[in-house]
């Protein structure tokens, strides 16, 4: 998944619960300028961050092998 992509992803599932960027910097505790470049496809996020988001957001990463299409 590149980065425009999991942008879209966390914005459209921030979305659904009705959380505004704030809300999400406040709950997670990340920065909301951090939290704005993801979704715009801008941030690279660490690792640490992107679980801290993914938490709040009821999301987890899952690690496959990558399909070749």
């Amino acid at each position: 998944m590149d980065k425009k992509k999991l942008g879209q992803l966390l914005k459209s599932r921030r979305n659904e619960l009705g959380i505004n960027q704030i809300d999400l910097s406040e709950i997670s505790g990340v920065a909301l300028h951090t939290i704005s470049d993801i979704e715009s496809g801008k941030g690279n996020p660490t690792f640490a961050i992107l679980i801290q988001i993914l938490d709040v957001l009821g999301l987890d990463i899952k690690i496959k092998v990558k399909d070749n299409e």
